[in-house]
């Protein structure tokens, strides 16, 4: 593909560092389809995540150390290697070093709920938990305290019409928003569902519960994860989606 150079060496690690970069896009990019759709174990894909960053992180490093030696004219094809190289390992290692930094930022939580002191328990979706690492029950008041440090506006959102009707306006938006509800339960004012995440397909389950307050009704929400020390902040995202598409609605 690549022509001899005048410095071999720098040519040959030029092309090193792009297929590196390839191969760290193929691994990085395959961690989330084999845990989706072919079952591989939550940490081997996690591992795999990680292995191809460090690989892109190599190709990246190699590209810029032969990118100025490969400079264009009698060596522009080792150039255009190396750019290539460095192009494709920062594309390749976006992603994880944006889910490092936000790990970094947010708390290791993976249990959000608008009521912490009296979270929606989770009914229908216990069975779909099965063999999750993550247990059911809420983790109790040292996730609250850090759930309200770092998401103070995750907070309950008060709708001035009877519960029935906004039983009905918490079910449209549960389902506009692509939520799979495996539980409608209007008697109990409970709305159980699950959220797939895009890449891993994580499994993200969200109970919604709707109660009387006053002339109008009190909306609560959690949204739990099954596997994962630390959500990087999804749950909150998508109760405070969920909370503005139903103010939207109202």
């Amino acid at each position: 593909m690549f022509v001899r150079a005048a410095n071999p060496i720098s040519h040959r690690l030029a092309r090193l560092a792009f297929w590196l970069a390839w191969l760290s896009v193929l691994v990085v990019g395959a961690s989330g389809f084999l845990h989706r759709f072919v079952g591989l174990d939550f940490e081997l894909s996690i591992d795999a995540f990680r292995y191809g960053s460090y690989l892109a992180m190599a190709a990246i490093a190699l590209a810029l150390a032969t990118i100025v030696p490969t400079r264009p004219g009698d060596k522009r094809r080792g150039f255009l290697a190396a750019l290539l190289g460095l192009i494709v390992g920062v594309a390749a290692v976006w992603t994880p070093i944006s889910w490092f930094l936000r790990a970094h930022d947010l708390p290791i939580i993976n249990d959000v709920s608008t009521d912490t002191a009296n979270p929606p328990a989770l009914v229908a979706t216990l069975a779909l938990r099965r063999g999750a690492p993550n247990p059911p029950g809420y983790p109790g008041a040292k996730v609250a305290e850090l759930q309200k440090a770092a998401y103070p506006d995750v907070v309950p959102l008060i709708l001035p019409v009877k519960p029935n009707e906004a039983f009905q306006r918490v079910d449209k938006v549960a389902t506009a928003l692509g939520w799979e509800i495996v539980a409608r339960v209007p008697a109990e004012g409970r709305l159980e569902a699950v959220a797939t995440t895009r890449w891993f397909g994580f499994k993200d389950d969200i109970v919604i519960r709707v109660r009387a307050e006053g002339a109008g009704s009190r909306i609560d929400i959690r949204s739990k994860s099954r596997v994962g020390r630390s959500d990087l902040g999804a749950n909150a995202r998508r109760i405070r989606g969920f909370l503005s598409d139903l103010k939207a609605e109202s």
